[in-house]
């Protein structure tokens, strides 16, 4: 049964949010459980957002890029928050 679950944890979707507080937008993504952080900077690139030095925020915590969604336990209809990070 755990590996049912596994085996069908790669097609689970959520869709999430992220709140760019610098230009005041939010945009919806998709990820998958096993996306990192680094894979959602890819998204936004796509979407036309740079998001090179900038962090991104998740209940107050700082997230780092290696992380995935399920280490972050994000879940469908998480707000996401990226912000200019001045140390970089």
């Amino acid at each position: 049964m755990e590996g049912l679950r596994r085996g069908l944890s790669r097609w689970k979707r959520y869709h999430i949010k992220v709140h760019l507080a610098d230009e005041a937008l939010l945009l919806p993504l998709t990820v998958r459980p096993r996306d990192t952080l680094s894979d959602l900077r890819a998204q936004l690139v796509g979407q036309g957002v740079c998001s090179w030095k900038r962090t991104f925020y998740y209940n107050a915590r700082r997230l780092d890029d290696h992380q995935t969604v399920r280490d972050v336990r994000l879940q469908d209809g998480s707000v996401l928050l990226l912000v200019s990070d001045p140390r970089l």
